[in-house]
C-alpha cells in the first residue's frame, strides 16, 4: 500500500500495530512527550533525525513489544502509519537509534530524569494521589539485570537462580496503587538496597514533590535489605511511615526468642507470627511496632524474620480491607501485618515482572552505563504509559483494563488494521475485525480519539 505524500488525495497503509496507531495519536494530541524535545539535549549532529526524535524511535520499538532496538527495523521502519501517529516522519535505521544511546553522557541521564518527573507529575495518578483521604503505598526493590562482562559496572552480584552471573541492579520505586514506576535507577551488579535505598527514596520524594505533611502520609514498604538501623532512623526522622524487615538475621532469631504466644497463619500452617516483646531501647527515633514471623523450612527447623511498622493495628487492619474494630483480636492484627508486608509480591515484585516478561527488559543491555540508564529510563516511560493507556480505556473496556502489561503488548497492542490519511492526516484507523479483542477494544478506542476527529471502526484486513 501506498504512504501519504500527497495531501489532496486519501491514502492508506497497512499496520501490524493498530492499537499503538491510536495510542501514538492521543499521546501527540496531549504533548506527552514534549519534555524530552525540550530538556534533553544530546551532542550529537543532526543528519536527518534530531537526537530526541531518535529516543522516541527507541520507545516506540520497546511499545511495539521489541526485546531489542535492532527490532526497530523490523516493527517500526516499515511502518508509515506508526510513525505518524508520533509525529514523526520517518524512523531512524536500528545502529543510528543505539549510536545516539552510546552518545548520551551523565548530564543527558539528568536531562531525562527531569523529562520524565515532568511527564509523570502531568499525567500520572500518584502524583495527584489524595494524601488527606488515602495512604500513598510506594513499594522499593531492587532487581538484577545480567548482562556481559565487558559491561560497565557489569560486577558479580545476586541474580536469581543465575550463578556466577555478572551484571547491574535496577532500583524501583512504585506508586503501588496505580501501578506507576516513579523512580527507575540503574546501580553496579555488586550493590543491594542497602547500598541503594537513599538515593531511590531521594529521587521518589522529588519526583512526587513530597512535604513534610505527604511524607506523614506516605509508607515505605522494604524488604530486608533496606531494614538496617540506620536506614530506618533516617527514612523516621523523615517522617515516613515504614512497614519493612529488619535487615539482621541474627537480631531478628533474639526478637523472635521473646515472642511469648505464637498465632498460626490460618492460610499457612507452617508459619507462625507473633510479638515481639523486647524493649528497643532507644534504638529507633520514633516507636515502631515488631513482629516475628517464622516459616518451617524443609529440614524441619524454623527460618525466622522480624517486621517493623510505625503503622498503628486500626490503620493496617484498614489497609488489608479488615474492620479497624479488630483491632481487639490479636491474631487478627497480627496477621494484618503480615498480610500487608506479604502484598508486597501484589505490587513491586509484580511490576519487575511485568516488565521483564511483558516490555522484555532483560533482554536490553548497553556496554556503556549511560545508554544502559537512558535505556531504563525510557522502559520506565514505557511501563507507565500503558498503564496510563489501561486508565483511559478502563470505562469502555473494563476487562482490558485488568490485563497485566505482556497481555497488552501481546494481544492488545498488536491488533492488524489499515490507517487512512487524508491531506496528512490520520482520519480513520481499520481494526482487522477478525482480531478476537477488536471489538471489545474499538469503543474504547474511538472515545479516545474523538477529540482529534479520527475514527474507528471495524472491517476487513
Amino acid at each position: 500500500m501506498s504512504t501519504p505524500n500527497d495531501a489532496h488525495q486519501e491514502h492508506r497503509t497497512f499496520t501490524a500495530r493498530a492499537t499503538l496507531v491510536a495510542i501514538g495519536i492521543k499521546v501527540r494530541q496531549i504533548g506527552l512527550l514534549k519534555p524530552i524535545f525540550q530538556k534533553v539535549r544530546i551532542a550529537q549532529k543532526t543528519v536527518k533525525f534530531s537526537p530526541a526524535e531518535k529516543l522516541v524511535d527507541a520507545l516506540i520499538t520497546i511499545l511495539a513489544g521489541a526485546h531489542g532496538l535492532v527490532e526497530a527495523n523490523k516493527r517500526v521502519r516499515p511502518d508509515p502509519g506508526l510513525q505518524q501517529a508520533f509525529g514523526r516522519s520517518g524512523c531512524a535505521e536500528q545502529s543510528v537509534i543505539q549510536d545516539t544511546l552510546d552518545a548520551c553522557t551523565s548530564e543527558n541521564v539528568k536531562q531525562m530524569e527531569e523529562a520524565l518527573a515532568v511527564i509523570y507529575r502531568q499525567h500520572s495518578r500518584g502524583y495527584r494521589h489524595p494524601y488527606d483521604r488515602q495512604w500513598q503505598i510506594l513499594d522499593i526493590d531492587i532487581t538484577g539485570r545480567p548482562c556481559g562482562p565487558k559491561a560497565a559496572f557489569a560486577t558479580p552480584g545476586y541474580f536469581s537462580r543465575q550463578r556466577n552471573r555478572r551484571g547491574r541492579q535496577v532500583g524501583y520505586v512504585l506508586a503501588t496503587r496505580y501501578e506507576e514506576v516513579v523512580v527507575q535507577q540503574v546501580f553496579s551488579g555488586n550493590e543491594s538496597l542497602t547500598k541503594a535505598l537513599r538515593p531511590l527514596v531521594e529521587a521518589a520524594e522529588s519526583v512526587l514533590e513530597l512535604d513534610d505533611a505527604k511524607r506523614r502520609r506516605t509508607i515505605l514498604r522494604i524488604d530486608a535489605g533496606g531494614g538496617t538501623v540506620e536506614h530506618i532512623n533516617w527514612l523516621l526522622e523523615q517522617g515516613y511511615q515504614l512497614h519493612c524487615k529488619d535487615y539482621s538475621g541474627h537480631r531478628a532469631e533474639k526478637l523472635a526468642a521473646s515472642v511469648q504466644e505464637w498465632f498460626t497463619d490460618p492460610k499457612d500452617p507452617n508459619r507462625q507470627f507473633g510479638w515481639v516483646t523486647l524493649p528497643t531501647d532507644g534504638i529507633y527515633v520514633r516507636p515502631v511496632r515488631r513482629i516475628a514471623v517464622r516459616c518451617r523450612k524443609k529440614n524441619g527447623q524454623w527460618g525466622v524474620g522480624v517486621i517493623l511498622s510505625t503503622l498503628a493495628p486500626e490503620e493496617v487492619l484498614s489497609l488489608v480491607g479488615e474492620s479497624p474494630e479488630k483491632a481487639d483480636d490479636p491474631q487478627a492484627v497480627l496477621w494484618a501485618y503480615v498480610r500487608f508486608y506479604d502484598q508486597r509480591g501484589g505490587g513491586v515484585e509484580i511490576e519487575i515482572k511485568e516488565d521483564k516478561h511483558g516490555l522484555g527488559s532483560l533482554r536490553r543491555n548497553k556496554k556503556r552505563f549511560e545508554a544502559q540508564q537512558m535505556m531504563v529510563l525510557l522502559e520506565a516511560l514505557a511501563h507507565n504509559l500503558l498503564v496510563w493507556v489501561r486508565g483511559w480505556l478502563a470505562d469502555a473496556c473494563p476487562r482490558l483494563a485488568r490485563w497485566g502489561l505482556l497481555r497488552w503488548i501481546r494481544d492488545a497492542i498488536h491488533i492488524s488494521g489499515v490507517v487512512v490519511f487524508h491531506s496528512s492526516k490520520i482520519v480513520q484507523i481499520v481494526l482487522n475485525r477478525g482480531d478476537p479483542v477488536a471489538g471489545e477494544l474499538g469503543p474504547g478506542l474511538a472515545a479516545l480519539l474523538a477529540p482529534e476527529e479520527t475514527a474507528i471502526i471495524l472491517g476487513e484486513i
